[in-house]
């Protein structure tokens, strides 16, 4: 019998969610050759008695389990040796703040199967938070937004016991003509759009977009077609495009001066065009003055992103004349939210939702094993980088398996 631990979150600062839910835990256990041992944690969003009353083994020593699932990186020190680890890794950019982690990983001869590397055929990916990110991420940027004009005010989500209550919230909300761009095409575009439909927020067409002053708030859907071209062809193919980036140029300029709100949600890398750069921000027809940059890459897609937020803290200013970082909401400067871990604002959701696509997509191989679908996801098996992940070899310190 396949052996499941649900390790507890240690990295700083602590994160909440979970990869099972004690009713998925519940299920699993009656449906399939599974057991599953929840190791004891004071931080979690379910309590271990949730997960006791549901029939699950609650303890601390899970070093019994064959795979240990979690969210966020794992600290060196609590890596257990020999084991096969699922959670958010962020090495496969070749993140630098988590180079040694993936060193440890090798070390320890430790089997890592990255979640952001489960993926469709077409290369989408198969589980995630990314919509809960999106749902909190807009609102976040509504909220700043709110706060800067002083035409209306949000409540801070998780404040809200539920995704339910949060709704509640937008009943009779009276929001100003704002002019809003969404972008991105994936899970956290979603959730964005979830939310202005929520707000009862208008979609507009391209055309009218830039050309008509409207007298109530609409927002603007950008997807990667409508972002980027060719440099030589003045086309986008979707393939061509997340192969060689570098090929192509960044549309968005055309939308500056008619933008009050960026919701921004596109994936970015190295390669990818940026939305605009930092010498933009000093022109006069830069009209954004609130960016919600839910995708979070630092000096990425958004170059005014300089660094990570905090829930309890989500919002800084950046002078639009020198780039240097301000207290948020003040004249001549841009607001930005830039929250790594959004999703924690609604941790019951965002985790039941993540088990939903863990159980659908990911179980049944889990059971089988000798998975294509896991394979192509595994960074390192046994302690050595595999075939698809060798570009890693510098970064790792370590040959390819």
């Amino acid at each position: 019998m396949l052996k499941i631990g649900l390790i507890r979150e240690g990295k700083t600062p602590a994160d909440n969610r979970v990869a099972l839910t004690p009713e998925q835990c519940k299920w699993i256990q009656k449906n399939k050759n599974i057991s599953i041992t929840v190791q004891h944690s004071d931080s979690r969003c379910y309590k271990d008695s949730e997960y006791s009353n549901a029939g699950i083994e609650v303890k601390d020593d899970v070093t019994d389990c064959d795979v240990l699932l979690g969210i966020k990186e794992v600290p060196i020190d609590q890596l257990i040796a020999e084991k096969t680890y699922f959670f958010f890794s962020h090495t496969r950019k070749l993140q630098s703040y988590n180079q040694k982690l993936l060193q440890a990983i090798l070390d320890k001869k430790i089997t890592l199967i990255d979640y952001e590397c489960l993926e469709h055929e077409d290369g989408t990916r198969l589980i995630g938070f990314g919509f809960f990110a999106g749902v909190v991420g807009a609102h976040n940027g509504m909220m700043a937004y709110g706060n800067r004009t002083g035409k209306y005010f949000l409540n801070r989500v998780y404040k809200k016991r539920n995704f339910q209550e949060l709704i509640h919230t937008y009943f009779g909300l009276k929001l100003p003509p704002v002019k809003i761009i969404v972008t991105g095409s994936g899970r956290v575009a979603h959730g964005i759009i979830e939310i202005m439909n929520l707000m009862e927020i208008h979609e507009a067409e391209i055309d009218e977009y830039k050309t008509t002053k409207f007298s109530y708030p609409v927002y603007l859907h950008l997807k990667g077609i409508n972002l980027y071209i060719n440099k030589i062809t003045g086309k986008y193919d979707r393939n061509e495009f997340h192969l060689f980036p570098e090929r192509y140029t960044c549309l968005f300029q055309d939308y500056i001066s008619e933008t009050d709100i960026l919701l921004n949600g596109v994936y970015w890398e190295e390669k990818t065009p940026r939305l605009f750069e930092m010498d933009d921000m000093k022109k006069d027809n830069f009209r954004i003055t609130t960016i919600a940059d839910i995708s979070d890459d630092l000096n990425g897609s958004v170059p005014c992103n300089m660094g990570e937020t905090t829930i309890e803290d989500p919002v800084y200013g950046v002078d639009k004349l020198t780039g240097t970082i301000t207290p948020p909401y003040l004249p001549g400067s841009v607001d930005v939210m830039a929250v790594g871990n959004l999703p924690n604002e609604l941790p019951r959701d965002a985790s039941r939702y993540f088990g939903e696509q863990l159980i659908k997509f990911i179980l049944d191989d889990l059971i089988i094993g000798n998975s294509k679908l896991l394979e192509q996801a595994t960074i390192a098996k046994e302690g050595k980088l595999t075939k698809r992940f060798s570009y890693m070899e510098s970064y790792s310190g370590k040959g390819k398996g």
